[in-house]
């Protein structure tokens, strides 16, 4: 049952009107997360904000869905799996990426798995890495500026993933194909 009210454009406060209608025109609908996000203008806004400026860093579509996917699962929300799922579709990146990371096992991609790694490393220890792992992070071919931006990727999903755990948020019906719960992660 969901624990927060999912907005339409009707019912959003004004200040959450024009950033609702971006994401009907955008998306085709209006995704429940948004609508959840609604009811606080502000938490909506900075949720688009950040989308598209991690959408814009230096992380190709590949990098992104490692980031994102990487955060969903370690934080197991139940709405942004399935539907970073179908966005890695719409955006071409190899169904592999997408079920390793689904199934949380290793990349075949070294450099793609180093940003798994150095994604988690950032979650788990909320910031904490050692200086190993950036080693590690930059011998892979990346650098300082991609620290920054799967930190700029994580405040987008605390965002988002935290809203999903509250609400409760039903996952929208073109994601539901997509489902996904840690129970069912392969061994």
């Amino acid at each position: 049952m969901t624990t927060l009210k999912i907005h339409d454009i009707e019912s959003a406060p004004e200040g959450s009107k024009t950033f609702l209608e971006q994401s009907l025109k955008s998306n085709g609908m209006i995704p429940g997360l948004h609508g959840v996000l609604a009811g606080a203008p502000g938490i909506l806004e900075a949720y688009q904000t950040i989308h598209k400026l991690f959408v814009d860093s230096s992380f190709n579509n590949e990098e992104l869905t490692v980031v994102w996917q990487t955060i969903n699962v370690e934080h197991e929300c139940h709405y942004c799996v399935p539907a970073h799922t179908a966005i890695a579709s719409m955006m071409k990146v190899d169904d592999a990426i997408n079920n390793a990371l689904r199934d949380e096992t290793p990349l075949e991609n070294p450099k793609l798995e180093a940003l798994r790694n150095m994604t988690l490393s950032i979650v788990r220890n909320r910031g904490h890495v050692n200086q190993e792992e950036l080693a590690a992070f930059y011998a892979a071919g990346y650098g300082e500026q991609q620290v920054l931006e799967i930190i700029l990727g994580l405040s987008q999903k605390v965002i988002s993933n935290y809203t999903n755990h509250i609400a409760n948020t039903p996952v929208d019906a073109p994601f539901k194909k997509f489902a996904w719960s840690k129970e069912n992660v392969k061994s």
